[in-house]
């Protein structure tokens, strides 16, 4: 079954509208989706080696415009928007949490959660409800966001047929691997 879901995302990967499903889930991912865009940006840049800094560009630039909505619902719209969305991820904690810990760090935080398999939509409302100054926290998700799509754009486009193989033997490994570090994502954001 893995192998099958593999196979279609790798076909939709290379058609001509996947910059724009590229974009769409990084900016979702950014303020309310759970689906990480390296989802769609792995298989692109297997299917498009040449491709792989637009792709990361893509990415980049749909995230911190995502984490732009992400950052307003916190600061605005807490009751209507924010707060079902912390409930569904049962997160209400975490999001206390990480908005103390906005005030005390700052900036900090958003450099260092930005590049975790921590949802980055938690970082984005948590630093709208703690009313983060704007322009520092676009800036420091540019940088953030950035290194970490251009790192794994660069990986693999360096290394993309040892990649590709590997995923294609080794499908049910690296699912439960990422389902082990997106739990952990959580986790961590729970805890710290």
């Amino acid at each position: 079954m893995l192998d099958k879901l593999y196979a279609r995302v790798l076909r939709h990967a290379a058609s001509p509208h996947a910059p724009l499903w590229l974009a769409a889930l990084a900016f979702a991912e950014a303020s309310f989706f759970p689906l990480p865009p390296e989802t769609l940006l792995v298989p692109m840049v297997l299917a498009h080696k040449d491709r792989a800094w637009r792709y990361a560009a893509i990415c980049t630039v749909a995230s911190v415009a995502g984490g732009l909505l992400g950052w307003l619902i916190g600061a605005m719209l807490l009751d209507t928007v924010a707060k079902p969305i912390v409930h569904f991820y049962h997160a209400e904690h975490t999001l206390a949490a990480l908005q103390d810990k906005f005030r005390q760090w700052g900036v900090w935080i958003i450099l260092f959660k930005g590049l975790t398999p921590i949802p980055y939509k938690f970082v984005t409302i948590a630093s709208g409800m703690a009313h983060f100054a704007i322009l520092p926290f676009l800036c420091a998700s540019f940088v953030t966001r950035g290194l970490r799509f251009v790192l794994v754009a660069g990986l693999l486009r360096r290394f993309g047929a040892t990649v590709q193989d590997f995923l294609e033997h080794r499908l049910p490994l690296v699912t439960g691997v990422f389902a082990v570090l997106l739990l952990g994502g959580f986790l961590a954001l729970r805890y710290l």
